[in-house]
């Protein structure tokens, strides 16, 4: 089922929700962060893991950071307690303006600096000149081809020369990765450490309200999940939080590749991922 799409991505860039003023809005801290029993035992047990991480694979490990709230709490624990964990992000040429804004406030706050990483760019110029700039609303091949030019491509050159890798997964974001573990191994043979998996967003939320963690200011506007800018929308009260992901798509395609879904505790790259260059359409 195909739901219709926007002229424009900022259709789904509402200045207002539910009647009210943008500006007026509780903060995603407020709104979203509480205490719950246990919140200092997995802060600690995602710590450990963190260190352990540092220690068997520095300086060859890197947190593939989408600059999300997870990441964010990832960034905070690596900066606060000086791990030797390189922060990186991949810049698909389509974020919105408040997702580039964050990287350089992440550079000031935590005195450390981001490493970006970008498609090729005469290859995203000869794609969209062939394909236009809303091929990802023709077809769910099309998309995934943009994502694999604008995503996977630099995530293999971001992951060539190391050895071990770190996402800010959890199993509550989405039915599809109900089953990622705490540690896997990629098709490369990477190990690819998910040490929020067992976190709820009340922990994400509650950790940068009281450790001051910067995040992307759309959070605020009802952007759980936060992408490129023409395939991110904002998300209703008691919506999934990557609903506002791909919304055109099912449930079952809501996926750009970087994450498989995780079996017998074995996480995939798709083709084109970390172990090869992607091939798309020219």
């Amino acid at each position: 089922m195909t739901a219709a799409v926007p002229t424009d991505c900022t259709d789904f860039a509402p200045v207002s929700f539910a009647g009210r003023p943008a500006a007026t809005l509780a903060s995603a801290v407020t709104r979203y962060g509480r205490h719950t029993p246990g919140h200092e035992a997995r802060v600690a047990a995602t710590l450990d893991r963190l260190q352990q991480a540092a220690t068997r694979f520095a300086p060859r490990i890197v947190l593939a950071s989408s600059l999300g709230a997870e990441d964010m709490v990832l960034t905070d624990l690596i900066a606060r307690h000086r791990l030797p964990i390189v922060i990186a992000t991949l810049d698909t040429g389509t974020l919105h303006a408040e997702t580039l804004a964050l990287v350089p406030r992440v550079e000031a706050h935590y005195g450390i600096a981001v490493e970006r990483w970008a498609p090729p760019g005469g290859a995203v110029a000869a794609f969209v000149l062939r394909h236009g700039e809303r091929s990802m609303f023709e077809s769910i091949a099309q998309r995934q081809a943009c994502c694999a030019l604008r995503k996977l491509e630099p995530l293999a050159r971001m992951l060539a020369s190391r050895c071990a890798w770190v996402t800010g997964l959890r199993r509550g974001q989405s039915a599809a990765r109900a089953e990622v573990p705490d540690e896997a191994t990629d098709d490369a043979g990477r190990t690819k450490l998910n040490p929020l998996a067992a976190w709820s967003e009340a922990d994400v939320w509650h950790y940068i309200g009281v450790h001051g963690v910067p995040y992307n200011p759309l959070h605020d506007r009802f952007f759980p999940s936060i992408g490129c800018a023409p395939c991110t929308r904002a998300v209703a009260l008691g919506e999934d939080a990557r609903a506002g992901r791909w919304w055109w798509e099912q449930e079952s395609t809501k996926e750009c590749g970087l994450h498989k879904p995780h079996a017998q505790g074995r996480a995939e790259v798709t083709a084109g991922g970390a172990e090869t260059q992607t091939s798309v359409p020219a």
